[in-house]
């Protein structure tokens, strides 16, 4: 797994270098604390990695995932759990930006599928009921997802396939991170 993600890594560094991860940090492994377990059976079963925006945390930044399981290849691209700050800050720019982020997230749903994600009900706090990217705003996850046949996890054509499907998502990636990135260097240049 480890060569995996320098492998993947390798590739990053063409079209998102800001999402190289030490291999160390990327990976999630299976967990087998069944102490908590009624029939106990392990707490995750599945190995994975994650390659976030290097300069914000694994759950704040939208990023690329993958895990093998026995049964599948999960393959995704998003924005998962970000917290209040980062959510308030996608959704303004998603408010002023909706149509060419519209334009750039139907690109990669040939490869991982519809965007998607949990919503609110309401129209959050501080934006209008009605507006144009309204959908979009409601959200609380941005992601792409898809599952692959578990075979090809042991064949060569594994990394290619990850690779094509992160450079296809990249773009809304950097989308979903750019107001983030312009908070954080709006703070650092205030801090000087």
């Amino acid at each position: 797994m480890m060569q995996l993600v320098e492998a993947v890594n390798a590739e990053l560094l063409d079209f998102a270098p800001d999402h190289i991860t030490d291999p160390k940090k990327a990976v999630y492994r299976i967990y087998r604390d069944t102490r908590f377990s009624a029939d106990k059976t392990p707490y995750k079963t599945h190995i994975a990695a994650i390659f976030p925006n290097r300069e914000f945390g694994k759950q704040s930044s939208a990023g690329f995932y993958f895990h093998i399981t026995a049964k599948r290849v999960g393959i995704a691209a998003g924005s998962y759990a970000p917290g209040p700050d980062e959510l308030r800050l996608v959704r303004t720019w998603l408010a002023e930006n909706y149509e060419g982020f519209r334009k750039a997230s139907q690109k990669p749903a040939k490869l991982l599928g519809k965007l998607e994600g949990s919503s609110v009900t309401r129209t959050p706090k501080g934006f209008a009921a009605g507006h144009s990217a309204e959908d979009l705003i409601r959200m609380k996850q941005w992601l792409y997802w898809v599952e692959l046949n578990v075979k090809l996890a042991t064949t060569p054509r594994l990394l290619p396939e990850l690779v094509k499907r992160f450079r296809a998502a990249a773009p809304v990636i950097e989308m979903l991170n750019a107001p983030l990135v312009k908070a954080a260097s709006a703070t650092s240049t205030t801090l000087s």
